[in-house]
């Protein structure tokens, strides 16, 4: 490696920051080995904290926590001479001279963010997502085995020595439960840390994985040098050796062993855990490195058995999540000659269940909260949390993606419409262009150059357009190009007012006339319009119903083992988008208090002519709802490029008059 001349000076460094036992000596261990990246070898409590104006006694002994006014430029120089002086490389090499790539980590860093941003302006940040429950439960863990003592004579502290990081408020906390000041203490310092990097450009930080990071270092650290800029020269399989500050083996079920301490204090971290899960869902883009096909880091390729049963699953397994399917997934994808399209705003992904040859492959991207989802054919249209893409199929530009001639699409970003929150629910491709359902405002909507959105028609006893998801309007059937039905889930009109009674308050309204056409169901979602016959998943109790238009009867034809979401039809097939249940929504619901078989997360496949489940594909690990559901037809696998990709700024789709040369 050739260095600059002149002395050692830090360039670009980059924290690993996340609450304790999240995992960051295991990342900072294996980032480390990139050839081109110094380290001090051990967490830099003592220099920090050696600096008498960065310690907690000169902060009163309030917690770690550093700011902007803290980085002085004394302190400042201070931190850069001690770093350099400690710093090696890989094989125990000092700088040589000139910019050097640091690599540092410490637990405190969490609560340091703005500070750190100050010192070091042009620093890198990882925020390591673990699951909180793991996390926590480690905590506890390193509590209990007081290895972790970072305070033993806190003064005004009277519980067991204090561990780990100093969060603000840490003086509440005494005498109580180790279990409780465990939890604050991760709560505090996730809210604190998601915060600080909220403040920065997105640029600046990334998120990655521990399950990736465990199940596929390899990839991982590819994807993350890539975003650091670092080199990555070194092939690495899973598992990867003990960290040095494990306490024990790590396992993902190993938290269940403090199972009472963590889910008693559920009401603690919640708030946090989702915020980080928002976080991880829809974190800063971070390229896909392009190894041998684009696809290769984020897909997984699982084998059935030819002729097995429909209820036989094989596994994929994607890193943060994992995924089962039954022969009979394959069979019915590779006779459509179709993939499956899938939305989980919870993970913040949309996957594509392609069919080869030997099995189906699972791939996904990530989208900031993805929700409804439309296919006409060329145009693919997805709703995020805050705006509308559509992508078109450019199949020319899959022909560019190796190995040749796999790829029999590409979907790239064509228009980006920002609509603001509106809460967009179904999208329906018509005869006039694309229409949605803005939940938050009640009503149907297309978009012009002009508006956030056009208001096209709502439910008459809605009063006045506000954002106030009054009646919580969701699903959307088209008949003939045109809109024909939606579902709400209470016909009231007041804010939120559908939600007292979501047991038995949803109805079918028509768009037309703006009547009922049945009422007293459960939740209902995803109504559609299939073979001359109008379909609705009544979610409440998990079932796919027919609804006759005129009287409003129903026919139950099937029920599934999960909250029914998303909805698409392939002939006498009905591929039904599942969801596990998260109590406090749906507390009351006959699909919970039932006592039915557990719940699941995935896709059902019903035919219809008999009810029967004749293929499924589960979900197990970070995706646990499901929005909605598409086919994709004449595609069997196709790629889609997130906006913003190195492959997508590099495609361009002109006219083909553009392409014929000027006359002489």
């Amino acid at each position: 490696m050739t260095m600059g001349a002149g002395p050692a000076r830090i360039d670009r460094p980059i924290f690993i920051v996340c609450p304790p036992r999240s995992g960051s000596s295991l990342l900072f261990e294996t980032l480390g080995r990139s050839p081109d990246v110094f380290t001090i070898a051990s967490e830099n409590h003592g220099l920090v904290e050696g600096v008498q104006s960065l310690s907690p006694a000169a902060h009163g002994w309030e917690s770690n926590r550093l700011g902007v006014d803290d980085a002085t430029d004394g302190a400042v120089a201070f931190l850069r001479d001690g770093f350099v002086q400690q710093l090696r490389d890989r094989d125990g090499n000092r700088p040589t001279g000139g910019p050097t790539r640091m690599l540092e980590k410490t637990p405190k860093n969490a609560l340091r963010v703005p500070f750190l941003a100050k010192a070091f302006p042009d620093a890198r940040f990882v925020y390591l997502y673990r699951d909180p429950r793991e996390t926590i439960s480690s905590m506890l863990d390193a509590w209990r085995s007081a290895r972790f003592v970072t305070y033993p004579d806190l003064d005004g502290w009277a519980g067991p020595p204090w561990s780990l990081l100093l969060v603000p408020g840490w003086r509440e906390l005494d005498g109580r439960a180790l279990a409780e000041i465990v939890a604050r203490q991760w709560a505090t310092t996730v809210e604190i840390l998601l915060s600080d990097l909220a403040e920065l450009d997105s640029e600046r930080w990334c998120v990655a994985s521990y399950d990736q990071l465990v199940a596929e270092p390899d990839e991982e650290m590819r994807r993350l040098c890539s975003f650091v800029d670092l080199p990555w020269d070194i092939a690495i399989e899973a598992p990867l050796p003990h960290s040095r500050h494990a306490v024990d083996s790590p396992h993902p079920e190993k938290w269940h062993r403090n199972t009472d301490d963590v889910l008693g204090q559920a009401t603690v971290f919640a708030s946090a855990a989702q915020r980080a899960l928002d976080v991880f869902a829809s974190a800063p883009r971070v390229d896909p490195i392009q190894t041998a096909t684009p696809a290769s880091t984020v897909s997984q390729t699982t084998r059935s058995e030819a002729g097995g049963a429909a209820n036989a699953s094989t596994a994929i397994d994607s890193g943060a999540f994992a995924a089962r399917n039954s022969p009979g997934m394959h069979q019915l994808l590779e006779s459509l000659g179709a993939t499956l399209a899938i939305t989980t705003y919870q993970a913040g992904k949309l996957l594509l269940i392609r069919s080869e040859v030997d099995g189906l492959n699972s791939h996904y991207r990530n989208l900031q909260v993805p929700m409804g989802i439309a296919f006409n054919g060329r145009d693919l249209a997805v709703g995020l949390r805050s705006e509308i893409v559509v992508f078109q199929n450019q199949p020319s530009v899959g022909q560019r993606l190796d190995p040749p001639g796999r790829h029999d699409g590409c979907f790239i970003a064509r228009r980006r419409h920002c609509t603001g929150d509106i809460r967009v629910h179904d999208l329906a491709w018509g005869d006039d262009g694309l229409w949605m359902v803005n939940t938050r405002f009640s009503c149907l909507a297309t978009l012009d150059e002009d508006h956030s959105f056009v208001p096209r028609w709502r439910p008459g006893f809605i009063s006045r357009l506000v954002a106030e998801d009054r009646c919580h309007l969701n699903g959307l059937a088209m008949v003939d190009g045109r809109p024909r039905f939606v579902t709400v889930l209470g016909m009231t009109d007041e804010p939120n007012g559908w939600r007292e009674h979501k047991a038995d308050g949803g109805a079918i309204l028509d768009v037309p006339s703006g009547a009922p056409v049945s009422t007293g169901l459960a939740m209902p979602h995803s109504p559609r319009w299939h073979d001359g016959r109008l379909w609705v998943l009544e979610s409440g109790i998990g079932a796919l119903v027919i609804v006759d238009p005129d009287t409003g009867r129903r026919e139950e034809i099937a029920r599934v083992p999960g909250f029914a979401r998303g909805l698409a039809f392939a002939g006498k097939y009905a591929f039904i988008g599942l969801s596990k249940v998260r109590e406090h929504v749906f507390d009351g619901l006959p699909l919970t208090r039932d006592g039915r078989e557990e719940l699941q997360c995935g896709v059902r496949v019903i035919d219809t002519s008999t009810g029967e489940n004749v293929a499924h594909l589960t979900f197990e690990g970070a995706v646990q709802e499901i929005f909605d559901v598409a086919l994709l037809p004449g595609l069997r696998f196709p790629e889609l490029i997130e906006p913003g990709a190195p492959l997508a700024d590099s495609a361009f789709f002109l006219p083909s008059e553009a392409l014929v040369p000027p006359l002489e």
